[in-house]
């Protein structure tokens, strides 16, 4: 376009807005409205620089106090405009010249007293506005503003009017004093809802928020659990990006721990497979999520045996890395009375016995642990002996990776007080490395009486680093 026609279409504008700037001066109604409705359909090909200097009289007309106006309103054609305004792909500025202006609370002060579409334009503005003002945040929270959209919230049945609600509370809920005023009042399950209903974009940045509760209670962490939290996550950890599955993993880990043995929210939304998943993904942050959270699961037969199945499938048909955080998984497992006898049952010693014989360093650390652990049952020693595990663990009394060692020499300890299996490992009792772990083993029974194994190997380093997880 060359500079004179460019001078022209200016001049074009600047009568246009001068005309506009009259008939809201001193125009009647239907004219106004008219303007007014004219300015909203050609918004997109009015010069920003015109537009800033509408915004003004339009806010005006907004904050005006007009009784008893019938249908039209000149306050919702107004609103519509702005609306329309807003929704320039290259309007921020705009937008956020609106905040400044006053426009968020007109639109504060109307919501309450207004019903249909006009209440519909408004909250559509609204979310606009808090989306790209600062400005506009300060100006619902804290007071009254927040008051209402809670209180529209708690009373509002329409779905599409209820949408707009929950995406204006997710924007605040990223806000640390907006998630303790919700938890004063009572109001977590508007976090739940938000989380649960949208387009995907705007649930993985309430996956984000809702991580931001981690702070809470822990009576609100089985508030959560309650109130439908689990679905909401797994359909995050099913549908979202990495970013989203890893934010959402992470959040069901800390409700895990606070489940109290009730895992049927997890297993019912189909949390396990999509854990098991993780645990064999790319990502290690993610793969020691899983592993976290298959533990705590495996609380429950009915879980444990789901987990185990997926488990054994790992064992023969994962790549390395799966096979080391499965057995990981595997000696978590084998802590818990249920799930020791899950293991048993599952035909998962046998291919653990192949590993042991075959498997890397760090696979054949982790299923000694595991095989040290079950050895202190009856029932499981049968099993490993059955499986021939005792000649390995036998051989392995002489490993150099004092791991691997001092765990197949306590799983020899268990054999070798076992009448039933005793003349089998009767001569480990000449390997040095057997009778230092007998001796340590006999020394910690007489001190530490009834404290399991499991306590005594967790060493100081392993439990800040649990605590500092779920801080």
């Amino acid at each position: 376009m060359e500079r004179g026609e460019s001078e022209t279409m200016n001049l074009g504008w600047e009568e246009a807005l001068r005309k506009f700037q009259n008939v809201m001066a001193s125009g009647t109604k239907p004219l106004k409205l008219n303007a007014i409705a004219q300015l909203a359909r050609f918004s997109e090909h009015v010069p920003k620089h015109v537009l800033s200097r509408v915004i003004p009289i339009l806010t005006e007309i907004l904050a005006q106090s007009i009784p008893n106006d019938p249908s039209p309103s000149l306050q919702e054609v107004d609103a519509y405009c702005l609306m329309c305004i807003s929704y320039r792909g290259d309007g921020a500025a705009l937008v956020i010249a609106m905040g400044t202006q006053g426009v968020t609370h007109s639109l504060i002060k109307l919501l309450p007293h207004s019903k249909g579409e006009m209440q519909e334009v408004l909250i559509k503005l609204l979310l606009v506005l808090v989306t790209f003002s600062n400005e506009s945040r300060k100006t619902i929270f804290p007071g009254s503003g927040f008051r209402v959209i809670m209180n529209l919230l708690n009373s509002h049945n329409n779905d599409n009017i209820r949408l707009y609600l929950l995406e204006i509370l997710r924007i605040f809920g990223l806000q640390k004093d907006v998630r303790n005023e919700l938890i004063r009042l009572g109001a977590l399950h508007l976090i739940v809802e938000a989380a649960g209903t949208g387009i995907m974009v705007s649930r993985e940045r309430t996956s984000q928020s809702i991580e931001l509760f981690g702070g809470v209670p822990s009576e609100n962490e089985h508030e959560l659990v309650e109130l439908g939290a689990v679905p909401m996550l797994v359909d995050l950890l099913r549908d979202g990006d990495q970013t989203t599955k890893l934010t959402a993993a992470k959040y069901l880990r800390r409700l895990s721990v606070h489940v109290d043995g009730n895992t049927r929210p997890f297993t019912q939304a189909g949390a396990i497979p999509l854990f098991v998943e993780l645990l064999q993904g790319p990502d290690p942050y993610g793969k020691g999520i899983a592993e976290d959270v298959l533990s705590e699961l495996a609380v429950r037969e009915h879980s444990a045996v789901e987990i185990v199945g997926h488990l054994v499938r790992i064992l023969r048909e994962g790549d390395h890395e799966s096979k080391v955080y499965a057995t990981n998984v595997k000696w978590d497992l084998s802590i818990y009375p249920i799930s020791s006898s899950v293991i048993r049952d599952s035909g998962a010693i046998p291919v653990l016995v192949v590993l042991l014989r075959s498997g890397t360093e760090k696979v054949m650390e982790n299923v000694s642990r595991v095989f040290a652990e079950l050895s202190y049952d009856a029932e499981n020693r049968v099993a490993l002996a059955k499986a021939g595990a005792i000649p390995i663990l036998m051989v392995l009394l002489h490993q150099r990776n004092e791991e691997v060692r001092d765990n197949a020499a306590e799983a020899v300890f268990n054999f070798y007080e076992d009448a039933l299996h005793h003349h089998r490992v009767s001569h480990a009792i000449n390997v040095p490395s057997f009778k230092y772990i007998r001796d340590r083993l006999i020394r910690d029974r007489a001190s530490n009486g009834q404290i399991t194994r499991a306590s005594r190997r967790m060493s100081v380093e392993q439990l800040i680093g649990n605590l500092q997880d779920f801080l």
